[in-house]
């Protein structure tokens, strides 16, 4: 049986063929629905995960190279840093359509694993790859910057 650990889960995958994105096994699959569809392509970051606590995006990780490896989505209950930026998103007020923010949230808890208290310029930079058609982009700031001031 090939299995996937996802959110602190284990998932029978043996049935899904070894070359489907993440993406598609994550939704259509194991009906974890939080993590969005946007261009395919890996240049819209809705799709972000965490593969191993590094920001990767969903639509072009094969399967077979998630096997063995940790994904944390957007619906992971028990990661502090997606936690964290939860409650300041709401704080914040950042959502408007709300489509892009599972990607941006999981995104920056990607860069606050890696460092915990980073300059507004590298949140800028960490965040760049995931657009928001809303355009909340200081909002998400703000949001990133609250969470790094807890988590120090």
């Amino acid at each position: 049986m090939q299995s996937l650990l996802v959110d602190g889960k284990s998932y029978d995958v043996s049935n899904i063929p070894e070359e489907t994105p993440i993406l598609w096994v994550l939704r259509d699959y194991l009906n974890l629905t939080g993590t969005k569809f946007g261009c395919g392509v890996g240049s819209c970051g809705a799709c972000s995960i965490l593969l191993d606590n590094e920001v990767v995006r969903g639509c072009s990780i094969a399967l077979k190279e998630a096997q063995g490896k940790e994904i944390k989505t957007i619906e992971n209950t028990q990661d502090r840093e997606i936690n964290l930026l939860r409650k300041y998103w709401i704080e914040e007020d950042v959502t408007q359509c709300g489509y892009c923010q599972p990607g941006q949230i999981v995104n920056a808890a990607g860069l606050l694993k890696t460092n915990k208290n980073p300059s507004k310029q590298e949140i800028i930079e960490a965040m760049t790859g995931n657009l928001c058609r809303c355009g909340t982009y200081n909002k998400i700031l703000s949001a990133i910057e609250k969470t790094s001031k807890e988590l120090v």
